[in-house]
């Protein structure tokens, strides 16, 4: 191949694979460092479903990057349960905190109440917004690349 060839139709898409995978790795890194602010360094304790969001979103911060050296698309396989997983989870809190799922189901039994607003940035940004904003983008930016690789 001529170093002035244009890259072929399944070069461009394996470059635009790798950035997805690459962009879903930065948020999980972001996520992965966030947390350990909130609860090292600010000395926020998380509650039970915060820990439970940590054991689905430190993973992917590991798991990403092994398909991305060398590149392996079959790295969505194992990325999307723990996303879709640690998303539940974080939509779960952020119903819990908002009042739609009554506080008498009771998943946080000791330590932090699930139910408490710990940080609320601008009146509405708070940690479980954050998280299910994290994950749903992780989704979406792993669902993409599965799609691309089946053309």
């Amino acid at each position: 191949m001529d170093e002035f060839d244009p890259p072929s139709a399944r070069e461009r898409n394996e470059t635009m694979a790798w950035m997805l995978i690459f962009g879903a790795w930065l948020i999980a890194s972001a996520s992965t460092l966030g947390a350990l602010f909130f609860g090292e360094v600010m000395q926020l304790p998380p509650c039970v479903l915060c820990w439970y969001q940590r054991i689905f979103m430190f993973p992917l911060a590991l798991l990403l990057p092994i398909g991305l050296f060398p590149f392996d698309p079959k790295v969505v396989r194992y990325a999307l349960p723990l996303a879709v997983l640690g998303w539940l989870f974080a939509v779960f809190h952020l119903l819990l905190i908002a009042g739609v799922i009554p506080e008498s189901i009771k998943p946080c039994t000791q330590g932090v109440p699930c139910s408490a607003k710990v940080i609320e940035w601008f009146g509405f940004v708070t940690i479980p917004l954050l998280s299910v904003v994290a994950f749903s983008t992780i989704i979406a930016l792993l669902i993409v690349t599965y799609l691309r690789g089946q053309k």
